[in-house]
């Protein structure tokens, strides 16, 4: 018997996430999931009477697929999704693995270049249908985040079912700050960053693009960003780990680059010019979520902790015009068992290790969003 959290999961999917109408079309793009699920997902689609396709993908098939990629047949895939996304109203991805390290080992050139030639589907997704991704728990994800397999899957349930109708009420002063913002600061152990996000806006993230969700984010004016970075949570990218990866900006560039895998981390920062500029700048604040797991999903909403992103700007939405095959939510936690530091908007202290410090940003503190 499926868990009935489940089925909260899919109803909130389906009916607050997507808005699903009668008459949409969505695919349901599925990679390691299981069959249990994907079907209460198809069944949610067509109670709100929408017309549901499914895609069912595995990541070893997706490792082999990549270890042999080309150009032509790159371009011949890109093709191929391009006209079944132009057919959708909304799109619905759930990725789960057995192995977060499956694609470890294809050349990180052959990588580099699948992402640059299927960028244009993944650009159209975002910007013309409405879409939401969610990660599924796995026992993978569970060692990532050093917990018991049931122990991780009742943490993802409760993170994934929260009330994100509460904090998305919470969210909208910040919204409101960082499109009124100029000037940003962070200050941290080995931080010390300035730029500015002047004319670029913002944008509230409550669940109706992933899940679990809990950020406001907003991106650099793109030569603006100088000083450097150190960030405290280890990444995965391309399918290999990194760690204390560290960043040096002079207007707006990367002009220097440390870190575990420092051949691989230069590679990918070099796949084109716009992957050494920053492309988001996000402040994260989901209360359930207090430790890093390598899964971006979960780790760029971490309680307390901002990312920034070298690589593509979303076009469109708090856009710099930065291009790029590459997007990579590099993340710092700042609450205090993880070094502390502290964010100021235009000279106005923001949040002072982890913690929202105006009046009207505390409902987004942890004690405020749990209830």
């Amino acid at each position: 018997m499926i868990d009935p959290r489940c089925l909260k999961l899919a109803d909130l999917l389906v009916n607050y996430s997507l808005k699903l109408q009668r008459g949409e079309r969505v695919l349901i793009d599925a990679t390691d999931i299981p069959d249990e699920f994907t079907i209460e997902l198809i069944r949610a689609a067509r109670a709100a009477g929408a017309i549901p396709v499914v895609e069912a993908r595995h990541s070893r098939l997706t490792r082999e697929i990549l270890i042999g990629t080309d150009p032509k047949h790159a371009a011949l895939v890109r093709d191929i999704e391009m006209s079944r996304m132009k057919k959708m109203d909304a799109y619905l991805a759930l990725r789960g693995s057995a192995n977060a390290n499956e694609a470890s080992d294809v050349p990180g050139h052959l990588t580099s270049l699948y992402s640059r030639i299927l960028r244009p589907v993944l650009n159209y997704r975002v910007n013309k249908t409405r879409w939401v991704v969610l990660r599924w728990p796995t026992p993978s994800m569970a060692q990532g985040a050093g917990m018991s397999t049931e122990a991780f899957e009742n943490l993802f349930l409760d993170v994934c079912t929260m009330d994100y109708r509460r904090m998305a009420k919470a969210m909208i002063p910040l919204e409101r700050r960082m499109r009124r913002a100029d000037r940003v600061r962070i200050v941290g152990p080995d931080t010390e960053l300035t730029f500015s996000i002047k004319g670029i806006g913002a944008k509230m993230c409550r669940g109706d693009r992933n899940i679990p969700d809990g950020e406001v984010f907003s991106c650099p004016v793109k030569d603006s960003v100088n000083g450097h970075i150190r960030f405290n949570t280890p990444t995965l990218y391309g399918g290999c780990r990194f760690e204390n990866i560290r960043l040096t900006f002079r207007d707006g560039r990367i002009v220097e680059a440390t870190g575990s895998n420092q051949k691989r981390l230069l590679e990918i920062l070099d796949t084109d010019p716009g992957a050494r500029y920053i492309g988001e700048f996000s402040l994260g604040f989901n209360p359930y979520i207090l430790n890093p797991m390598c899964d971006i999903l979960f780790d760029e909403k971490i309680a307390g902790s901002f990312h920034f992103t070298p690589g593509q700007a979303y076009e469109g939405i708090a856009d710099n015009g930065n291009r790029s095959a590459v997007h990579w939510d590099m993340v710092m936690i700042q609450r205090p068992e993880w070094g502390g530091g502290s964010i100021w908007f235009d000279d106005e202290l923001i949040r002072k290790d982890g913690l929202f410090i105006p009046k009207d940003l505390k409902g987004l503190n942890p004690e405020h969003l749990k209830g």
